[in-house]
């Protein structure tokens, strides 16, 4: 069945804009080199652009402002069957807004065709000056006349690596001319130049295209690099991440009947990750599902520390802790960072330091001495403690999967052992 590229003619543009005819143009270049709609990929993003999504009968993805080069990148990544076409359109505005997009899909050469409908400002947010906008044109952030030049986007891809770049008016029948960048092999960026009718013409009223593009230095022709594009399996690359990691199999029974989510926090620097990966390990060996997530801030070494667990006998769907069913506080950073969610706590266990003071909650309270083990292995000791009182992890288990991990001579074992059975 020969299926139309557009699903109508009434594309929904304003009335004198070069996107309509960029459209239709695009969809003839493709039937002349017979392509079928359902091998062709639109990749299109914020801004006026982005509306043809729903006349086509092509795939189409819509992202966000700026990002349609970076998410056709993607595509083309993934896409390894032959004879599919990925076309990305965007803006002026969008193209400088993802300009590291385009520099890296020139310059790796990605199989893909980027056409950017260049009307010199940002049409659909209200006529601002883009990054393309030309030296002296009028726009509603720039009345009397962008007073700097725009980048040369072309220039920009040619000299990154792109195989064809070509610029063009956007008058007239481009069909022939986008459709040699359509069938280059390796990257191609069209530039189309065209003049917004809602705010670039009523601003800058008697100027001619012809006349913009050669007042801006916009030359318009082609320019060629003689490249081969980009291979998907060149370089080292593997299909699972976790291939190399080591499956950790059940040698142990958990007692754990429901999800407990915890929240292990202390002061950063003192093991408080460290001791959340190895109670995740252990109680994977008890045969439990695991979520742990960390955050601390982003200077090294300084503030608090929190590793966020949920431990389940069924699969895990959801990581996120609102309120805990168990907090595990061993310094005052820690107990900073949790105090709100510590006071929403309306039963579980609170295990904290002796030395703080303990907050507003409803929690059963537990208050040990675990500084006493030193400062930075406060909180491994507190996970033994925690263990022991309530059940769901056998401290066997942690000894073992401690000394699995090659952990024995750095965690003072022996002592964590004395102390639990005073």
């Amino acid at each position: 069945m020969n299926i139309p590229f557009l699903k109508t003619d009434a594309l929904p543009f304003c009335k004198g804009c070069g996107h309509d005819l960029i459209a239709k143009n695009t969809t003839k270049a493709l039937e002349k080199l017979g392509f079928n709609p359902l091998d062709v990929i639109m990749v299109t993003d914020i801004g006026c652009h982005g509306i043809i999504d729903k006349c086509l009968n092509t795939h189409t993805i819509h992202g966000l402002h700026g990002r349609s080069s970076a998410l056709g990148a993607g595509v083309t990544f993934g896409t390894e069957e032959p004879g599919k076409k990925v076309i990305v359109f965007i803006g002026d505005g969008g193209s400088t807004i993802g300009l590291q997009h385009l520099m890296e899909a020139s310059r790796l050469n990605l199989n893909m065709t980027v056409v950017v409908h260049d009307n010199f400002l940002y049409g659909m947010t209200g006529g601002q000056t883009s990054g393309l906008t030309p030296h002296g044109f009028n726009t509603t952030t720039s009345r009397e006349g962008n007073p700097f030049s725009g980048y040369d986007i072309c220039a920009l891809a040619h000299t990154a690596g792109a195989s064809y770049v070509s610029r063009v008016m956007g008058i007239g029948d481009i069909s022939d001319k986008l459709a040699v960048a359509f069938s280059t092999r390796g990257f191609s960026l069209v530039e189309v130049l065209e003049i917004c009718p809602s705010y670039g013409m009523k601003l800058n009223p008697r100027r001619k295209l012809s006349e913009i593009a050669q007042s801006a230095g916009k030359e318009m022709g082609e320019w060629l690099n003689n490249r081969k594009p980009f291979i998907a399996h060149q370089g080292r690359k593997t299909d699972n991440l976790l291939e190399k990691v080591n499956p950790i199999a059940p040698s142990f029974k958990s007692y754990l009947k429901k999800t407990t989510s915890m929240i292990l926090s202390g002061s950063a620097g003192e093991g408080v990750q460290l001791a959340a990966s190895i109670l995740a390990k252990a109680a994977m060996r008890s045969g439990l599902s695991i979520t742990q997530k960390g955050s601390y801030p982003v200077t090294v070494g300084v503030g608090f520390s929190t590793a966020e667990l949920n431990l389940s006998p069924e699969e895990v769907h959801f990581h996120g802790i609102a309120v805990p069913d168990m907090a595990v506080i061993t310094s005052s950073d820690g107990l900073a960072h949790n105090k709100q969610r510590i006071a929403k706590m309306q039963g579980g266990y609170l295990f904290i330091d002796q030395s703080l003071e303990v907050p507003p909650t409803g929690a059963e309270v537990i208050r040990h001495d675990f500084r006493g083990m030193g400062a930075r292995n406060a909180s491994i000791f507190s996970v033994f403690f925690m263990a022991l009182k309530t059940g769901i992890i056998s401290t066997e288990c942690l000894f073992l999967t401690i000394e699995a991990e090659g952990m024995g001579e750095k965690l003072p074992v022996a002592k964590i052992k004395e102390a639990l059975v005073k």
